[in-house]
């Protein structure tokens, strides 16, 4: 047993033995060390990559809400048979919004008769509204806060006019995604009146 203690023994001291355990050790320690680098590197650029994302999906988000019209007042055109063949909707930019370009936006129409969703055009018909300067000279874009454009709908060609009591929802949706929905009501009786407010 004294032999074999000392044999161990004998083991453990050798200069040799112990280097290449060293040695090996240090193998293992820089590949954990690779390893941990490459990890740290996946989880850096992935994070990189979500805030980016994060960031441009919070710019897209605020961007809906705040670049939006607001509906100042609304008109209707009165025929000789006593309805409304067009919708005179004034529009300006709400508070904080930038530049809204109304020739890249849509409105949909919901009427007693039909509803429908119009684009831009340079005549107001069954498929397109028309834009028209009342404060600004920038039609079809709304460039100031100072800036108004009227939206002009041919409600005759949309839905076959509106008649005394009747009401449209409209809602004007802008380039940035960003809705504003507003009410035309005609009022009960139009005897007598050239123009109503809605």
């Amino acid at each position: 047993m004294g032999a074999n203690h000392k044999t161990m023994f004998e083991f453990i001291t050798d200069e040799e033995e112990r280097g290449q355990v060293g040695i090996g050790t240090l193998i293992v320690f820089i590949a954990m060390v690779l390893v941990a680098a490459i990890a740290a590197g996946v989880l850096i650029n992935t994070a990189g990559f979500l805030q980016t994302k994060s960031e441009a999906t919070g710019e897209e988000a605020t961007a809906q809400v705040s670049n939006r019209v607001t509906v100042v007042s609304a008109a209707g055109n009165v025929t000789d048979n006593q309805d409304i063949d067009f919708v005179n909707v004034t529009v300006m930019r709400a508070a904080g919004a930038e530049n809204i370009n109304l020739s890249e936006a849509t409105v949909q129409w919901i009427g007693p008769a039909t509803a429908t969703t119009l684009t831009h055009g340079d005549s107001a018909n069954a498929t397109q509204f028309d834009t028209v300067d009342v404060k600004g000279d920038n039609n079809p874009v709304l460039t100031t806060q100072d800036s108004r454009i009227n939206i002009v709908i041919n409600s005759t060609a949309v839905g076959g006019g509106l008649g005394g009591g009747q009401q449209a929802q409209l809602t004007i949706t802008t380039q940035f995604g960003s809705q504003t929905e507003y009410w035309v009501s005609v009022p009960e009786s139009l005897q007598g009146k050239n123009v109503v407010k809605l």
